[in-house]
């Protein structure tokens, strides 16, 4: 496992990371049970994964404890990255609809203190705005405490988790004009890379890290979805219309010979392009299995892309036409 310094924080994190929401929601078709979960955070952390990504309201709290769990007394061993901002605790979510939000000081400082305590630490590693608006951002209020936080030790930076639909450019931009902000996380893979490349394009700049989720386009790049996929009505990725899957699969088509000559399958190869970027501090594939996380973590391995690839992929990116990348908008 290779390592990456997380923006301006001076954080080491791992190439690839561990995104916990899987262990608290079913929405990748999949529950996880307790002890799985326990298991897969284990192997996580055997593997060299040191960046562990949650929310407090991924299963009301529960991925929060679990980590609290299995790390107690391991601490100064992992970076722990968890996000705040909906009001989970006053309102119950129906299907995937966002809840109410607030990012007010004193929502703020009670979500911290419930997250320390499950998390069993006296601080969070980065601490971050979930799915943020621009009035968010640009909203001092909330920024200043961050430094306040920075200041008493309970936070050691911050990050906004763009979304939760694929976009939110400008909140993105203007988020790391903060100097708290060390990370800006959004959706990103080979086949979508608008807006991410105009947000790395400003991280590169800011000296911010890029977490990226989604690598793997909700299963397209790995082989497990297919135009004639049916999902379940309950699973994130029912948004992903067949139109728009089918149309995908062909752009991966138009990758396989610039994989193949590389010693790649395609789903590393989509890896390996987002792990080539400066600015990239994580990736944070969807897993729900042990043998998923075995599997991605192998392809940290310190080789990355060379440039002539990177240019041929972003020369193939820029034929496809504007209005396709439209239809990935529902994430």
């Amino acid at each position: 496992m290779k390592y990456k310094t997380l923006g301006r924080s001076g954080i080491k994190v791992s190439e690839i990371g561990f995104g916990a929401w899987t262990l608290g929601l079913d929405w990748w078709g999949k529950k996880i049970e307790e002890d799985e979960g326990k298991r897969m955070l284990k192997k996580a952390y055997d593997l060299g994964i040191n960046f562990f990504e949650t929310a407090d309201m991924y299963g009301k709290g529960i991925t929060e404890k679990l980590i609290g769990q299995v790390f107690k007394g391991m601490r100064n061993e992992i970076v722990i990255s968890t996000k705040y901002g909906y009001d989970f605790a006053n309102a119950e979510q129906i299907g995937h609809a966002e809840l109410p939000q607030s990012f007010e000081p004193e929502f703020t400082r009670k979500a911290l203190s419930a997250s320390l305590e499950r998390l069993q630490t006296d601080y969070v590693d980065v601490y971050g705005l979930h799915n943020p608006k621009l009035n968010h951002i640009r909203d001092n209020t909330t920024f200043n405490l961050f430094d306040n936080l920075i200041q008493e030790g309970k936070i050691k930076a911050s990050q906004v988790a763009l979304g939760p639909a694929i976009g939110w450019t400008q909140e993105g931009l203007e988020a790391m004009e903060r100097k708290s902000v060390t990370a800006v996380q959004t959706v990103y893979n080979i086949l979508e890379q608008t807006p991410g490349n105009e947000l790395i394009e400003k991280a590169d700049k800011q000296n911010v890290g890029i977490l990226v989720r989604v690598p793997d386009a909700s299963g397209i790049l790995t082989g497990k979805v297919k135009a004639e996929t049916v999902i379940p009505s309950n699973d994130h990725r029912k948004d992903r219309k067949q139109e728009w899957r089918q149309e995908a699969l062909k752009k991966v088509e138009q990758f396989r010979p610039i994989a193949e000559r590389n010693g790649l399958n395609i789903t590393e190869f989509a890896i390996k392009f987002i792990l080539s970027k400066k600015s990239i501090g994580s990736v944070l594939p969807t897993v729900v299995s042990v043998e998923e996380i075995e599997s991605f973590a192998a392809i940290s391995d310190g080789k990355y892309l060379n440039s002539s690839d990177m240019k041929e992929i972003d020369d193939l990116y820029n034929t496809w036409p504007t209005y396709e990348l439209k239809a990935t908008q529902a994430n």
